[in-house]
């Protein structure tokens, strides 16, 4: 394994090892304890739940690796905060979209050649990427991996 391929597998190997460590969080909560807020007036466990599909359901697109899957979560995930939608998908629900959302990541992410996670997003010019080469499909991971691993710092304050 060359020092590009071990830097690809460095970075996959966090990814999966914090979702791994997300599921493990998520699996002792129940659907009720979910609906609890993280600490007064903050997101509800749902919230964050949602939120990270809906992140997630982004890095598709930004991957170039095809549309997302649950696009309607952009709105009540994304764009508003908790409490200010009226109807969100139930707990049970958004589980489920995690799970599938997991799995069709992992085989897009299998689908990648070492030289692919090198190439641009996305959310990036031709021209900036010649500027920035390091703004590239990798970096992506990186950023998701940072966030899932802030949120779930979140959601652990939900276990009984």
């Amino acid at each position: 394994m060359n020092t590009t391929q071990t830097a690809v597998k460095m970075v996959l190997d966090r990814w999966y090892a914090s979702i791994k460590n997300c599921n493990s969080i998520f699996e002792l909560l129940t659907d009720e304890q979910l609906e609890k807020e993280i600490a007064p007036n903050k997101n509800r466990g749902i919230y964050l739940l949602g939120h990270l599909v809906a992140v997630h359901d982004d890095m598709i697109r930004l991957l170039d690796l095809g549309d997302k899957l649950y696009p309607e979560l952009f709105e009540p995930f994304i764009k508003a905060a908790d409490k200010t939608v009226a109807e969100i998908p139930t707990a049970a629900t958004l589980r489920g979209f995690w799970n599938k959302q997991n799995e069709v990541l992992a085989e897009k992410f299998n689908s990648l050649s070492v030289e692919d996670w090198f190439q641009k997003h996305t959310a990036v010019s031709a021209e900036d990427f010649a500027n920035e080469p390091h703004r590239n499909k990798l970096n992506i991971i990186i950023t998701r991996t940072s966030h899932l691993q802030y949120h779930t710092g979140q959601i652990v304050l939900l276990k009984p």
